[in-house]
């Protein structure tokens, strides 16, 4: 059964992610996780009881959200609106991890539940990380570009105090890889992520973009960048250039 995503873990309401409060008594902790129960209700998942710790961890740790460097190569509009820009994103390392549960929402759901622990602690530092932005998902279409397939790689931007010494995961399952230069083509939408909308999402980009040979027709990314509950959330769909 598909579980709670780390998007909506670690994107908290303002009043229950107060860093500076005194250490959470039972009570507080019984009702931060019931919070989360409900929010986990509305996407039919289930938020197990082995997460009240993290969930904690990452509560208590409240702080800004290092995000991931780039550089914005070019930038296109329609109707005088953003349409959609170009970015290079440097070699830089990322935790990682492929899950292949059936629907996409539950391999994204099992992926954020395990980057979430190697985050709060489970790491060879034995420290909290910090949390970062965008989570990317990594996804596969099938040759006629109508499903997505089960392959789904997870991905959180390691921040950069770590970059040089990367904190090694207790998970076997996660690795810490050095991602390749990425230049890629992305677009903003906002909403839930599910198959439904990503598959439209690509295919509004193909319409902006037209017939072009250096992109990649059957891998893409996902990127989420606000809590899950947050009405009409940022998101990306990013394109990914052919490496020269």
């Amino acid at each position: 059964m598909a579980r709670i995503t780390l998007e909506e873990l670690n994107e908290m309401d303002d009043e229950d992610l107060d860093g500076d409060e005194e250490p959470m008594d039972g009570e507080e902790q019984n009702r931060l996780f019931s919070h989360w129960e409900a929010v986990a209700s509305t996407h039919q998942v289930m938020l197990p009881q082995e997460m009240a710790g993290p969930i904690v961890e990452m509560t208590q740790h409240n702080q800004a959200r290092e995000p991931a460097p780039y550089t914005t190569l070019s930038q296109h509009e329609k109707c005088e609106e953003m349409a959609y820009e170009e970015r290079l994103y440097p070699s830089k390392k990322w935790a990682c991890i492929t899950t292949r549960e059936l629907k996409y929402e539950q391999s994204i759901s099992m992926g954020f539940m395990k980057l979430m622990r190697y985050i709060c602690k489970e790491n060879s530092l034995r420290r909290h990380l910090g949390m970062t932005v965008p989570v990317i998902t990594e996804i596969h279409l099938n040759k006629e570009g109508t499903e997505l397939l089960q392959d789904v790689i997870t991905g959180y931007y390691l921040p950069e105090e770590f970059q040089l010494n990367p904190p090694l995961p207790v998970d076997p399952e996660i690795q810490v890889i050095e991602r390749a230069p990425l230049q890629v083509i992305t677009r903003v939408f906002y909403g839930n992520t599910t198959e439904e909308t990503i598959l439209q999402e690509i295919h509004l980009l193909w319409e902006l973009l037209g017939s072009t040979d250096n992109v990649l027709h059957e891998t893409y990314v996902v990127a989420t960048y606000e809590n899950p509950g947050v009405p009409n959330r940022r998101n990306e769909i990013w394109f990914i250039r052919r490496a020269n």
